[in-house]
């Protein structure tokens, strides 16, 4: 090979190297920072295509721009009223502004998951530590994440860090205190049905004084509308016979004492000793006024 074939491609490969080291590319999913001799300059490129630097003297840093997980350490807190909580949490997070996160996070993405992981502990433990353990298990959830992360994001925004979201995944009792807490839980809940069950024993004993005491007082309406059916009705009986002994006082007495005759002689077996001419045995010696005419 002879010197001016080297020197073409000696030529060639400074050419290429220039090249390399003068273009770069923005990818979608990148925002890109020229830095030169460390300092930034000028502002981010986020539009995708292709641009220019200045070679050896400026270099590039890219700088994710989607919407990123980080998932914290599993730590533990004391709720509101003293009870003990082993929490796994997570967030989501976006870089919006490059230029301040870089002045902001010089060690780049360990670094700022390092400081998610302090500022999610800290603002978790802030919120949680005020409010009962059944606000963290029950509806009352979503509004306590939403708290937590805006307070989140309001320190993060100062390192050009948006945080949309901040979640728990678990929350849990620690091992050693899950039995006796299940057991309290238990003594509570049989408590509750204890005085449900009192109550509802109450209830039942009002409902059934109440009953009994109409029961009664319809039987007490019931024997006195009953007592005065009864009067009127002798009375009105007592009205028919006063009218038919006055029509006919001799049939009215005889009717009177065959009645007396059938209530006296119909059991069987009976003994009477009297005197036949007593007025008991009247019609057995004569007949009743009027007998012969109508015969």
């Amino acid at each position: 090979m002879t010197n001016r074939a080297i020197a073409i491609l000696v030529g060639l490969a400074v050419v290429i190297f220039l090249l390399t080291q003068t273009f770069y590319t923005v990818d979608p999913t990148k925002q890109v920072l020229v830095r030169q001799f460390g300092a930034i300059v000028g502002n981010p490129k986020t539009e995708p295509g292709l641009y220019a630097k200045v070679p050896l003297i400026q270099d590039i840093q890219r700088i994710d721009r989607r919407l990123l997980d980080y998932e914290a350490e599993e730590f533990e807190i004391i709720a509101g009223d003293q009870k003990r909580l082993v929490v796994d949490a997570y967030a989501r997070y976006k870089i919006t502004n490059a230029k301040t996160y870089a002045q902001t996070v010089p060690g780049g993405e360990p670094a700022l998951r390092g400081l998610l992981d302090s500022l999610i502990n800290s603002e978790i433990r802030g919120v949680l530590s005020s409010v009962p353990l059944h606000a963290i298990l029950t509806d009352q959830r979503a509004n306590l994440m939403e708290e937590i992360t805006r307070r989140v994001n309001g320190k993060t925004k100062e390192l050009g860090v948006d945080t949309v979201d901040v979640r728990i995944k678990r929350a849990d009792l620690p091992q050693a205190n899950s039995q006796s807490v299940y057991n309290r839980m238990k003594t509570d809940r049989e408590r509750e049905a204890g005085q449900l069950r009192a109550e509802g024993d109450e209830e039942k004993a009002r409902i059934t004084a109440t009953a009994d005491r109409e029961v009664a007082v319809i039987k007490a309406d019931a024997g006195l509308k009953a007592q005065v059916l009864a009067g009127e009705a002798d009375a009105e009986a007592t009205k028919i016979y006063a009218q038919a002994f006055d029509k006919d006082k001799d049939f009215y007495a005889f009717y009177r004492r065959m009645d007396a005759y059938k209530q006296a002689f119909s059991s069987g077996g009976s003994t009477m000793i009297l005197n036949p001419d007593t007025d008991f045995f009247r019609y057995f010696n004569e007949p009743p006024a009027g007998a012969a005419t109508k015969k």
